[in-house]
């Protein structure tokens, strides 16, 4: 629009001045008004007035009994109680009795040495009202509201045992409002620290009787007004905890969001005992309303494996045992049930259906034929421009033994479980298609095709253990191990197959034997098969074939003992590592028996310490490397803080060789804020400024760890950042971004990294390590066809399972060094991510474990800790029919008010139970 003359503009801004003119003057006039108190207003203000006026007792007037003061007190009280607020005004009668509050201040004091019953009543009563004005008047750093309920409370004290007690000193919280508990739960709260810091004992109850005996009012008071969240935490500033266990108002309609609340808190706490003690009170409280499934959820939480036994003796419904029996399997956990029912649980426990299960899903989703190598690398999709930019693509096809050993493991991956595929269980031709470890790699991969399935799959590989090549017969005895990993069979057939092979002389034997006890028995803690492994690690024969066998022993026994602190394995390790010469430290492999010692102490916080210390006295490079590693995992999903910081001085030092304890420094990053999502974020920012400014080094590790975070959990942002590092002009850099999308993307079928891994393979043609890094990228991602995933988190990401995260640890730490492990001949220690390998699904079942099609909801998982009412747990969901497919990040919910379920989390099997209270629809 074209502007007027001068004349109009100028008198558009004189109207717009008088405009602002006159809303000043009408401001002015509303705050006169306001000024102005309406008539009920100002007979409040008097009323209340008058009343002051009486209780001080003004002009000294000896007619105003402590009686007539009294009743001037109680309409003070009743205005005050019953004054409703807006949100963003203050009540009136706290606004009018402003003025007056060291008025009535002075009057508590000048009554504060009169002994008779009246004037101790009146004074308490004056100190309740004082306590509430002070809500808003007091200074904070003072805690006035609580020193004049202290008051108040004591004078009831007095009266009672004197024999007069006040009726006043019954409700005396919660008649004066949500908000006055609040501020004095806070008040509580800051005057413990406070007498703590002073020097009192923390643990003597009698320093604190007065402000526990509030406590115990407190916090009943907010648990019965869905306060429960501000109870907790007033527990937890004042260290008791323990008090929530003896509350009558915890019931079957609020535990739930109680213990939920405890378990996201005790993320955050940085001491472990105090870490223990929540998570302990959470299991007393499931426990006390026989939830017997979630109990047993936190008791795996704190690793307590003894209390199993007495949880499932405790239980007395069948069906909740047996899903506590399938949590257990699920959690890999080498449990026995002896009593009459052993037969129905203990199978259970030890997965002997999960293969059964897995081939449903298999059928339900249509996914049944094998799939070759070449469905998946799709490499009529990765030519361009419509002619093959091959040199031969005229003639005959060349196998290169590296590019068929790819095939192999992608053949393995993606076929696993399914028990048959197009290259190993039709004939042995492609076995000879291979040479030397190239064959053992393709022998063993005949376990992870018939993953689960025992029986059968002895049956397939058994040929194979008697075969006149080492190599074939080394891969067969790997095959068993793979076969076994995570199932229970009464026959044992790892331990009755392998034991002659670790007791033998031939190299190559003993290292597959190792390896597949390593994966067989992960998680089991067997003492039988220690007594067979813990030879090798003591052998001292020397040389680097040696040694090699020593690592892959510590490494087995690791991931057999994962977490368990073991002493014998421990110090075994330890002692070796001490005893080895310069020549077998610097062994590519040693690192291997480093971790072994590592994965002991899995999540177990400070009780690695004593075997840190040990190993600072190693006197070689390697000892910086192995102290680094113990640490990380000890502290793994802890999210400590001080850890973290540890960790990143480790990077600040500018180091372009021997540099190993950096890289397990930075992995170690990943590690410690893994499963804790503010932490996580925040370490995804640090490793921005680490691939800015660190060496060489530490940018190597950088997508492991990054890919550590994300594990089968394709994140947008991680796998952009991971794509861009795959092109690096480092190629360690690349290779171990390509492997961080395939751990990234592990099992997911994500089509956007199927489409950045084609790329990859045309991108990197001519580099034979990069295309073998690509292809085992893509056999991860379509990993069991997109249905199995190896993230170690389950149970709604509750529960970390140690023998997973080992498996996954093992590729990580051997990407650190690839061209002396898995771009040489230790290619086979990729299979140790069998141990990671279970079913994403959620199959519903009958009681007596037949198949129960349901409609589910399947949505993202939404955080509802704390939150009024009963919030949605997912959102943007589909509904589906049973069995179905479920991200790490999704939750799913049943559809159907017809059944309930055992479980309180939907995943994996889940028993189903009709509903008794469900009636049908009419027309239905």
């Amino acid at each position: 629009m074209a502007p007027k003359d001068k004349e109009a503009v100028e008198l558009t801004a004189s109207t717009s001045e008088k405009k602002k003119d006159s809303d000043k003057k009408n401001k002015k006039t509303e705050e006169k008004e306001e000024d102005a108190l309406s008539e009920e207003d100002q007979q409040l203000k008097d009323r209340l007035e008058s009343c002051v006026s009486t209780i001080i007792n003004e002009n000294n007037e000896a007619s105003v009994t402590i009686g007539i003061r009294q009743n001037a007190l109680d309409v003070i009280v009743t205005e005050l109680r019953t004054a409703t607020s807006s949100m963003t005004s203050v009540p009136k009668p706290l606004k009018f009795l402003r003025p007056h509050f060291l008025v009535i201040k002075k009057l508590h004091a000048d009554f504060s040495t009169s002994k008779d019953s009246e004037s101790i009543e009146f004074r308490a009563r004056v100190a309740d009202v004082l306590a509430v004005l002070a809500m808003t008047m007091g200074k904070p750093e003072e805690r006035e509201s609580l020193k004049f309920k202290l008051s108040s409370s004591k004078d009831y004290d007095v009266l009672s045992s004197n024999g007069a007690p006040s009726k006043h000193a019954v409700d005396n919280f919660g008649s004066w409002g949500h908000e006055f508990v609040r501020s004095l739960a806070g008040e509580i709260g800051q005057e413990y620290n406070q007498r703590v810091i002073d020097g009192s004992d923390p643990d003597d109850d009698t320093l604190f009787k007065d402000l526990l005996d509030m406590v115990d009012v407190v916090v009943p008071f907010h648990i019965s007004h869905n306060a429960e969240a501000e109870a907790i935490d007033l527990l937890i500033e004042i260290q008791r905890l323990k008090l929530l266990l003896g509350l009558d108002s915890i019931d079957d309609k609020n535990y739930e969001r109680i213990c939920l609340y405890l378990l996201k808190t005790s993320d955050f706490m940085s001491d472990p005992d105090d870490y223990n003690e929540m998570l302990q009170t959470t299991f007393e409280i499931y426990k006390k309303q026989n939830q017997y499934f979630n109990a047993l959820r936190v008791a795996l939480r704190m690793s307590n494996f003894e209390i199993i036994s007495e949880l499932l003796n405790d239980c007395e419904d069948q069906l909740m045992k047996k899903q506590m029996c399938i949590l257990l399997g699920r959690h890999r956990v080498n449990h026995e049930i002896e009593d009459d029912d052993e037969e129905e649980f203990n199978p259970l426990i030890g997965n002997e259906k999960l293969n059964e299960f897995f081939l449903k899903l298999g059928q339900d989703l249509d996914v049944m034929d094998p799939k070759t190598p070449e469905d998946i690398y799709k490499s009529h999709l990765a030519e361009t421009g419509g002619f093959s930019r091959r040199r031969d693509s005229g003639g005959p096809q060349v196998d290169s033994a590296r590019a068929n050993l790819a095939s192999t493991f992608v053949n393995a991956f993606v076929n696993a479980g399914f028990g048959q595929d197009k290259l190993m269980t039709p004939d042995s031709e492609w076995l000879y298609k291979n040479k030397d470890h190239g064959m053992m790699s393709a022998a063993a991969s005949l376990g992870s095709i018939l993953l689960w399935n025992v029986d059968e799959g002895l049956t397939q590989i058994d040929k194979f253990l008697y075969s006149s090549e080492d190599y074939v017969k080394a891969g067969a005895a790997l095959a068993v191990g793979i076969l076994c990993s995570g199932v229970r069979n009464d026959a044992d057939p790892a331990l009755a197959l392998l034991t002659e092979h670790i007791e033998g002389d031939n190299h190559i034997m003993k290292c597959s034997a190792c390896t597949g006890l390593g994966i067989a028995y992960a998680g089991s803690a067997r003492e039988d098969v220690m007594e067979l492994l813990i030879p090798v690690i003591e052998s001292s024969d020397g040389g680097a074939q040696n040694m090699m066998e020593v690592s892959l022993a510590g490494l087995a026994l690791g991931l057999i003992f994962v977490g368990k602190c073991d002493d014998s394995v421990g110090g075994s390790i330890v002692q070796r590592l001490m005893e080895a010469s310069d020549d077998d430290l610097s062994h590519s492999h040693a690192r291997y028996l480093c971790l072994g010692l590592a994965l002991l102490f899995l999540g177990q916080t400070e009780k690695a310490d004593g075997m840190i210390e040990a190993l600072r006295t190693i006197e070689h490079k390697i000892s910086k490397y192995a102290v680094v590693m113990l640490e990380t995992c000890a502290y793994t999903g802890s999210g400590n803080v001080l850890k973290v910081q540890e960790m990143l001085h480790q990077c600040a030092e500018h180091l372009t060789e021997d540099a190993e304890h950096q890289m397990a420094a930075v992995i170690g990053l990943g590690l410690i804020t893994l499963g804790e999502d503010v932490g996580a974020e925040m370490t995804l920012r640090t490793f921005d400024h680490l691939l800015h400014y660190c060496e060489l080094p530490i940018k190597r590790a950088v997508p492991l760890s990054l890919a550590v975070l994300h594990i089968s959990n394709p994140d947008f942002s991680v796998v952009d950042q991971l794509s861009r590092l795959s092109h690096d002009p480092d190629a360690e850099i690349s290779q171990n971004a390509i492997f961080g999308l395939g751990i990234v993307s592990a099992g997911t079928n994500n089509s956007r990294v199927a489409g950045l891994l084609r790329q990859l393979s045309e991108f990197y043609s001519k580099e034979a390590g990069h295309v073998f890094c690509v292809r085992i990228a893509q056999g991860l991602l379509h990993m069991g066809k997109g249905l199995i995933g190896i993230n170690p988190f389950h149970s709604d990401r509750l529960l970390l399972n140690g023998p997973a995260l080992g498996g996954v640890l093992v590729l990580l730490h051997s990407c650190l060094d690839l061209k002396n492990t898995i771009l040489d001949k230790s290619h086979y220690l990729l299979y140790y991510l069998t141990c990671a390998m279970n079913p994403r699904m959620l199959i519903t079942v009958n009681e007596d474990m037949s198949l129960r099609p349901v409609t589910v909801r399947v949505g993202q998982a939404v955080e509802t800790v704390g939150q009024a009412g009963k919030p949605k747990r997912i959102t943007g969901f589909q509904t589906h029919q049973t069995p179905v497919l479920l991200g790490v990040k999704e939750r799913a919910e049943l559809g159907t008010e017809e059944v309930l379920s055992v479980a309180s989390v939907l995943e994996g099997v889940v028993i189903l139970k009709d509903n008794p209270d469900y009636e049908a629809e009419e027309g239905n």
